[in-house]
């Protein structure tokens, strides 16, 4: 588990000088991900991808849910009402039905989840907007207030934004 840590930076230069430091730092190039104007020339930083800047995950797990759900309640109905062989109700068509809602309900989720903005980064929009460089930097708990105290130490233009709870190490 990470703790993710939120930093604004004034510009693309100030950017790349935290970057340089926390590599000498021995944070991972991968746990840091830059989120900027797209005008801006961000080539040597980490940019953060879809899945950082976008909410995909929490769409797709709502599609997850919503899709099973329908899928075994319409399931449920067929199997019962209208079982394909005999009179008996026919549950294996309610599994059927429930994978394919949520295999539909995911992938229909997922289109409308990359064309929506985070809502965790919804805040920044402004700041981001007006040329600063946001840093979202995944730590290990134990090394974010070695790490924020040595940002604020080295670079005074930069601000802390806040954390965010335990999130899983993959994304």
């Amino acid at each position: 588990m990470t703790t993710r840590i939120y930093w604004l930076l004034p510009d693309v230069e100030s950017a790349q000088d935290t970057m340089d430091d926390l590599l000498l730092a021995h944070v991972e190039y991968r746990h840091m991900h830059f989120v900027g104007r797209e005008d801006l020339d961000m080539k040597d930083l980490n940019r953060a991808n879809v899945m950082q800047t976008s909410d995909v995950v929490r769409s797709a797990e709502m599609g997850l849910i919503l899709g099973a759900s329908l899928g075994a309640l319409i399931g449920g109905l067929v199997a019962v009402f209208y079982p394909i062989v005999g009179d008996k109700p026919q549950w294996g068509v309610a599994v059927g039905l429930a994978i394919a809602g949520a295999l539909f309900g995911v992938w229909t989720s997922t289109m409308i989840g990359v064309s929506t903005p985070s809502k965790r980064l919804k805040r920044f929009a402004p700041q981001i907007e007006q040329g600063q460089v946001l840093l979202m930097l995944d730590l290990p708990r134990l090394r974010v207030d070695e790490i924020t105290a040595r940002l604020q130490k080295r670079h005074p233009e930069a601000h802390f934004e806040g954390r965010e709870a335990e999130t899983p190490a993959f994304p």
